[in-house]
Formats: structure tokens, C-alpha cells, sequence
């Protein structure tokens, strides 16, 4: 397993993220794209792993059950 971390300008940067990064890679992004109509959608329905980066606890929380799935199950 490995993480990619990637810093962004704007939103849509993301989409075009997906395209470059290796299969069985999923995005983690920030909770307010869920909400941007279209982008949003496509978005959750790609998979993307959505964290509220104003609840830190939250955040904290939903990356680490990601990893320790990551782990259990072997994949990237």
C-alpha cells in the first residue's frame, strides 16, 4: 500500500487528478466538493473518500480507518 499526496490549486484540479493517478488509487478530498452540484456526483459516485477539514477529529479519524483498511485488505 502507499499514499500519494497531492496539493491542489482549486476543486477542479481534482478531476483531473484522477486521470493521472495509478489504478486502485482513491482520492481523499475536503467534504465541501460533495456539495458542488455536478462535480460533486461525480465525485461520490468515483469513489472519493470525502473529510470535514474543519472537524479535525473527524479527519484524523476517517484517514486512519482508511488506512487500517488499506492494510487489512492488502490493497493500494
Amino acid at each position: 500500500p502507499y499514499v500519494i499526496v497531492c496539493n491542489h490549486q482549486a476543486s477542479l484540479d481534482l478531476m483531473g487528478m484522477v486521470e493521472v493517478i495509478p489504478d486502485r488509487c482513491v482520492p481523499i478530498a475536503k467534504k465541501e466538493l460533495m456539495y458542488m452540484g455536478t462535480v460533486g456526483w461525480a465525485c461520490w459516485l468515483s469513489g472519493i473518500i470525502f473529510i470535514d477539514r474543519h472537524k479535525r477529529e473527524d479527519a484524523i479519524n476517517v484517514i486512519s480507518q482508511t488506512a487500517r483498511t488499506m492494510r487489512r485488505e492488502n490493497v493500494r
